[in-house]
């Protein structure tokens, strides 16, 4: 993003500090959007960054949800505009009507199932077909707390995230 790599600052992280979702001033907004099939833990992944709680009950997006987070980097203010999408392929004209203006994607998939991985390629083809040329992606393999459950091989992972665009 811009030339640098904009590393996520956790909750804790006093370097960065943290404000209130509210506030209107910032630097830089940039809009980021976390796809994957449906169960990959999309919304468990944007609770735990951006209000640092944990819930185990699966509650199934419908259609899109968002989150601001303002994060500070190299005094700079920056906002973030993280959206959850639903995974389910009938939401997908929805979802893929917010990919336009996105500056970032995070394509997630669960490392206990296979097809979750095997879809990372549908899913990468449709953010190329529906977003910005530049838009950046980052893929992570979710659930690592539950690696013996490990669906698939860790380099297959590794091997997928070295593919151009990812």
């Amino acid at each position: 993003m811009a030339g640098e790599r904009l590393a996520m600052a956790s909750a804790t992280d006093a370097r960065y500090g943290q404000k209130e979702s509210s506030d209107q001033n910032f630097d830089y907004m940039f809009k980021i959007l976390i796809i994957g099939n449906s169960s990959v833990g999309k919304t468990s992944f944007l609770f735990r960054y951006a209000d640092d709680s944990f819930t185990p009950a699966f509650v199934s997006t419908v259609g899109i949800d968002f989150k601001v987070k303002t994060i500070y980097r190299n005094d700079k203010r920056i906002k973030l505009q993280i959206w959850d999408t639903a995974g389910q392929e009938r939401y997908r004209t929805i979802t893929t009507a917010y990919y336009r203006g996105a500056m970032g994607f995070i394509l997630m998939y669960d490392i206990t199932n296979e097809e979750s991985f095997n879809a990372v390629q549908d899913w990468s083809t449709q953010i190329k077909t529906y977003s910005w040329d530049n838009a950046q992606v980052l893929l992570v393999g979710n659930k690592c707390d539950m690696e013996d459950e490990r669906g698939g091989g860790r380099g297959e992972g590794k091997a997928t995230g070295r593919t151009p665009g990812l």
